[in-house]
């Protein structure tokens, strides 16, 4: 089912579709179980870090609609209490980190296309922004420009491949540490669904 993410909603197609079919509508982060199941991931970096030592640490995560992040943040305040999870976001697409700052859900005005387009959602969800308001740090901002060369570098340095979307937290790790406080950052890298045009836009970037 193919749709336009700029003028129709996915969401309203699906409950359609689940009502015609009789089918099971699961959303890709405003749910319970998924954001359990996202959740995962953060036992596994608490698990890796207490085998490390790292008892502190900013943990930045790229995000959409926040059903990783929450996810994470959940687990963190269970396992990793000295864990700062701070969401990271592109330029123009930084509703959770205005969320947080306001207290309420914000919406993004821009509909324009991304190069993150796999984490451009209209607002954080229903279910999440609870979460991510009360077990996360201040949320981040990066620019495209610093995205490709999060790609580029994680291609040369780490040789793994990651989508734009995915490059977020390692482009907010490289370009503005600055904001955080601990001595260890964490980053997630989640996602390599990245196509051959973009992807070579980033190994050429200066």
């Amino acid at each position: 089912m193919l749709y336009d993410r700029y003028t129709e909603s996915r969401e309203r197609i699906g409950e359609k579709l689940q009502k015609k079919f009789g089918a099971a509508l699961i959303k890709p982060f405003d749910d319970p179980n998924v954001i359990a199941g996202q959740g995962t991931a953060g036992l596994e970096i608490t698990e890796q870090a207490k085998e490390l030592g790292i008892e502190e640490a900013d943990l930045l995560v790229c995000c959409g609609g926040g059903g990783l992040t929450s996810g994470i943040a959940l687990a963190c305040s269970e396992q990793a209490k000295n864990f700062k999870v701070h969401p990271v976001e592109p330029h123009g697409y930084d509703d959770v980190a205005r969320s947080l700052i306001s207290g309420k859900r914000e919406k993004n005005e821009n509909n324009s296309n991304s190069l993150c387009d796999a984490i451009v959602t209209p607002s954080p969800g229903i279910l999440t922004f609870p979460i991510l308001k009360n077990y996360c740090h201040s949320g981040l901002v990066v620019s495209e420009d610093e995205v490709l060369k999060a790609m580029k570098i994680a291609f040369e340095r780490l040789k793994i491949v990651i989508e734009p979307g995915g490059a977020v937290a390692l482009a907010a790790a490289l370009y503005h540490s600055d904001l955080l406080d601990s001595k260890t950052i964490v980053v997630v890298a989640s996602g390599g669904n990245v196509d051959p045009e973009t992807f070579a836009k980033a190994l050429s970037f200066n």
